[in-house]
């Protein structure tokens, strides 16, 4: 009873390209879960596939205990979404954007108007309830997407790229009201490009590539599983000739991109000693973090 979503062997394919290939997921009550993936793995598709709104090939899923997709209706009245690009409203205030969402879930007017102040602290646009869409800013637009998301008091909330486009002041604000929700008992699904994002928020996180789960754990047993724990970033014209003589006398492991050599150790020091007498060179010393587990397993190359 504590898990409330739960896939085993969905596959869905649009013509020859399977883009989502055998998913297995269980997602507990009251945990951030990231899907994280590059360009083309199949997150959105599987998204789509949770919350019923295309029919898998074939597999089994279940939502809040319910079958999906044929229950899915009942199952998304307990269900927020906050969708990659907002879609909201623009000829209507911001109260009105509660209001009418509201409806959509049978909700009368009175209980969507006793929710709307809370919403509006909670997204901290109270002084903005009369004022029209395009008069917002992007964060607050953003904001928005998120109180409307939870206008019918949801128990777990899709989240697809939440901060996208953000500036930095509002996409940490949003990772408050993120972290106030789950403190609230509320489960989370996340996708993310942001490997910041993903550490600092989730509970537990799954990698997602060519349509299969590649790895799954929480963010420390990822970094724990999968990288040495210490990483230093080598910079300058020279770091590739230098990579050739020197790298694999000091590094378990290293990769080149551009002008730059990363290093992954057990023990930085005789790197660092090393580096410090090559003038020509720039480096940087830190922990190994998520975003290097992210390129190990789906690879440094661009994705379409």
């Amino acid at each position: 009873m504590n898990t409330v979503i739960k896939a085993r062997g969905l596959q869905k394919s649009y013509g020859d390209l399977r883009v989502v290939d055998g998913l297995d997921l269980d997602i507990r009550k009251g945990e951030c879960f990231g899907l994280l993936g590059p360009n083309g793995a199949g997150k959105t598709t599987t998204l789509r596939l949770l919350l019923g709104l295309i029919a898998p090939d074939s597999g089994e899923l279940h939502l809040l205990q319910h079958a999906v997709p044929g229950d899915a209706r009942v199952a998304r009245l307990r269900v927020g979404v906050v969708p990659q690009f907002d879609n909201l409203d623009p000829d209507f205030t911001v109260t009105e954007n509660l209001l009418v969402y509201g409806r959509y879930f049978g909700m009368i007017d009175a209980q969507i108007h006793a929710r709307i102040p809370a919403l509006l602290e909670f997204a901290n646009l109270t002084a903005k309830r009369e004022a029209r869409v395009p008069t917002l800013s992007g964060g607050m637009k953003r904001r928005l997407t998120l109180a409307r998301a939870l206008v019918n008091d949801p128990e777990i909330i899709f989240l697809d790229e939440p901060t996208t486009g953000l500036d930095p002041q509002a996409r940490h604000l949003i990772w408050q009201r993120l972290r106030a929700l789950t403190a609230q008992g509320k489960t989370l699904l996340l996708t993310t490009h942001f490997m910041e994002e993903a550490e600092r928020l989730c509970h537990r996180l799954a990698v997602m590539d060519n349509g299969k789960l590649i790895s799954t754990g929480s963010p420390r047993e990822l970094i724990e599983q999968n990288i040495e724990p210490q990483v230093v970033e080598v910079f300058g014209e020279t770091s590739a000739d230098w990579a050739q003589r020197y790298a694999a006398q000091f590094a378990h492991r290293h990769e080149i991109s551009g002008e730059s050599v990363f290093c992954y150790v057990n023990d930085a020091q005789p790197l660092v000693a090393h580096l410090q007498g090559q003038d020509e060179l720039r480096y940087m010393h830190r922990p190994a973090n998520l975003e290097d587990v992210f390129l190990k397993l789906t690879g440094r190359e661009m994705r379409d």
